[in-house]
Formats: C-alpha cells, structure tokens, sequence
C-alpha cells in the first residue's frame, strides 16, 4: 500500500518541497519572514499555519481559474487571489488569536509579498489541475513551515530558554552559570541557523545523489 502512495504524482509533488526542493532551505525563498518571526516559537507556528492556508487555496483557487484567464493579466488576477486569502487569514487571527496576532504585526499582511506563493501560483497552478495545485501549495507551506518552526524553537530556547512561552531550562542550570545567548533574539542569529540548515540537508542531498 505505502509503496504506491510513493509512486503516485501526488505524493511526489507533496514530499518535493520538503525534501530536495525545500523553498527556504534548498531554493532560498521566503527569507525575510523567516528572520522575522521566529523570534519565539508560537509566531512562527502561527506565520506557518496562515502561509501554508493563503498557500493552498491560491494555488487551488488559480488552478481552477487558469484556463479563463486573459495571459496579458494573469499577474493581477494572482496578486487578488492571494491578496483576498491573506484578508481572510489576517482577519481570522485578528478575531480568535489577536495577541499573536498584534505580535506578527505587518508580516501576515505581507505574505502577498512572499516569492514562494507567486512563484508557486506561476510556476505550478497555472499548469496543473486543482487537485495537485493543493498538494503543491500544502508540501509548499508545511516545507517553509517546518523550517519556520526549527529556527522559532531554536532561537526561543536558546535566547530565552522558553518553548511556547513557558522556561524550560531548569533554574539550577543558570545557577552553574549557563547564560542565554543574546544573540538569538536578533536577525543574525536566524541566518545562522537558516544557514546551518541549508548546509546540513544540500549536503544530504548530494550524498544521495553521489
């Protein structure tokens, strides 16, 4: 059974993103909100869940609509596609989650801007059928997502020694003079450790091949 889920197209287009086509890690795309909010690891989940949704309906949603749009202004019929999923992502963290909400600030609206959703919608939905559209747009999501979470984790835990918010580093363990690193609160220590990442899986992804 698992051997042809493997071979269907659907899980190739799905697994791709977040193995040998990762967007952040492998193809460098979406850097700026990865520096931005994983600060702390509860924005970075939330960025991932509203990325991965705008991510996914508008892939599905171009997808449907790709064979009536006019070539000449297939860019702006994208850009309001994606631009109305964002409203409705913003709008919901606003209404149920608004502290984290207040915390992403502007970056939620600015998921417009993400090369990974116009590139995906360009390179992807404007070829293929609804139904893979979604399985590119969620491997896409949980792909800039997975990374997203390993930096907010990261970051928190060493810069604050939290997860979630709550300590984690037990006190008797600053009491042996273990001090957290500053660093990992400023932009720096996410391109480290964004850049550690994509060092360690491009490498896995040579020796496989080799």
């Amino acid at each position: 059974m698992w051997k042809k889920i493997k071979k269907t197209k659907e899980y190739k287009v799905f697994m791709a993103p977040l193995t040998i086509e990762n967007p952040v890690s492998v193809l460098v795309l979406g850097i700026c909100s990865a520096l931005a909010v994983t600060i702390q690891l509860k924005p970075s989940v939330v960025m991932v869940l509203a990325m991965t949704f705008v991510l996914t309906m508008s892939n599905m949603i171009v997808s449907v609509l790709r064979n009536v749009i006019p070539k000449n202004i297939r860019i702006i019929v994208e850009l309001t596609v994606i631009a109305s999923m964002v409203i409705l992502a913003d709008q919901f963290l606003k209404a149920f989650i608004f502290d984290v909400s207040k915390q992403l600030s502007v970056f939620v609206g600015l998921i417009i801007t993400n090369c990974i959703i116009m590139g995906r919608a360009e390179a992807f939905a404007l070829g293929n059928n609804p139904w893979l559209s979604m399985w590119d747009g969620l491997g896409n999501g949980l792909g800039y997502g997975m990374i997203l979470i390993v930096v907010g984790a990261i970051r928190e835990l060493f810069g604050a020694g939290k997860l979630w918010g709550i300590k984690v580093v037990p006190q008797f363990i600053y009491d042996l003079g273990y001090v957290d690193m500053g660093l990992m609160v400023y932009a720096p220590a996410a391109f480290i450790v964004i850049g550690i990442f994509a060092w360690v899986q491009n490498e896995l992804i040579l020796r496989s091949k080799r």
